[in-house]
């Protein structure tokens, strides 16, 4: 038994060398914030379960316009929002001014959790799949709730259209 987890163990050693082609890739973290990811996810599954709550019969046109927006916004106010830096401080380190009121940074190379952890909280496209996935929790347990904060962060999305058109045509003027 031991001699086959050390074989699993040298192919898997093998497969991620091959993988990364040199660079300084770490895999095993990855693993690490998706199996978190996955505990989350199937931790709020048994409680709907055991607290017999079921799926949404549908998520219509109008949910989905409004999850699509609120998740826009809020993975790119915890990822980008200069304000949000002391949340993304300890796996990020500034870099430069980004958009406005947005700023670029780098991931800290101190170990390997950290450097995944830091790409994940630096990236809105990546923090999307939580948000969304937070959102259609939400939808199970406090649907009322999810709206209303969805609606704001939506909200958010079009007044930044809103602001970002404004500027544009002061500039033309």
């Amino acid at each position: 038994m031991v001699h086959i987890a050390q074989r699993a163990a040298g192919t898997t050693h093998d497969e991620a060398q091959a993988y990364r082609q040199g660079e300084d890739r770490p895999l095993g973290a990855y693993a690490t914030v998706m199996a978190i990811f996955f505990a989350l996810v199937a931790g709020a599954a048994g409680l709907a379960a055991a607290t017999g709550r079921t799926l949404p019969p549908r998520i219509g046109p109008y949910d989905l316009l409004l999850l699509t927006l609120g998740t826009h916004k809020l993975s790119r106010t915890i990822s980008k929002d200069a304000v949000t830096s002391p949340l993304r401080a300890p796996f990020t380190r500034y870099a430069d001014t980004g958009g406005p009121a947005e700023v670029m940074e780098e991931v800290r190379e101190t170990s390997s959790l950290r450097h995944s952890i830091g790409e994940l909280v630096a990236c809105p496209f990546c923090l999307d799949v939580w948000i969304a996935t937070g959102f259609a929790i939400g939808f199970v347990f406090a649907p009322r709730l999810t709206r209303l904060v969805a609606t704001l962060f939506a909200a958010l999305t079009g007044a930044d259209f809103l602001q970002l058109a404004y500027a544009r045509a002061q500039q033309a003027a």
